[in-house]
């Protein structure tokens, strides 16, 4: 979503605290997923267990096939951080408690139709929920964790944008560029203390 704001660390945390109820599970998931490893929300949604599970175990690396990435030229895999590794250990749980073990069956299961993924409107609105409960302002959507994912990774790999344009799948480094316009305020600073 474009003009969309990454979150800070504190507020990761706060909406976090803030998926509770019957569905705390896979929204934690979700949106751990999402900000840990900087897919798109189609992507997230395209993923199946089989894409997450190998040999009755979380896989370190998730990999989403070219089909469903953006462009279509190539997939992305991405190793999965501890938290959301644990995260989606924890609903996959909940998955194989509730019937859903079929290694065809979508991790971010819709209640309607037979095996289909909540669609990008479901997760949008899963996550605004989460926003606003956190207390969270300003343009925020899907595509903030991605946003995030990009802020986090830019300030560990030294601010290299070749690296950073890597790590998020982009052939482009000025797409990699436009996802850091929110660095406005380094520069204010910067120009302040001359």
């Amino acid at each position: 979503m474009r003009g969309c704001r990454p979150l800070t660390e504190p507020e990761v945390d706060a909406v976090l605290r803030c998926c509770q109820g019957r569905h705390a599970a896979r929204d934690r998931a979700l949106f751990l997923l999402g900000v840990r490893s900087g897919f798109r929300i189609s992507e997230l949604l395209s993923l199946r267990i089989r894409n997450v599970v190998q040999a009755r175990r979380v896989v370190e690396r998730v990999h989403v096939p070219r089909r469903h990435m953006k462009g279509k030229r190539e997939g992305r895999t991405v190793l999965l951080h501890p938290a959301a590794r644990a995260a989606l250990a924890n609903w996959l749980e909940e998955l194989r408690a509730s019937g859903h073990t079929s290694p065809e069956s979508f991790v971010f299961q819709s209640r309607h139709g037979t095996n289909q993924a909540i669609g990008r409107i479901q997760a949008w609105r899963i996550l605004r929920r989460a926003f606003e409960r956190a207390g969270l302002n300003g343009n925020l959507g899907t595509h903030s964790m991605r946003k995030t994912f990009a802020d986090r990774v830019y300030d560990r790999l030294g601010k290299d944008l070749v690296k950073t344009a890597r790590a998020l799948a982009h052939r482009s480094i000025s797409s990699t560029a436009s996802y850091l316009t929110f660095r406005e305020s380094e520069i204010d600073e910067a120009i302040l203390s001359i």
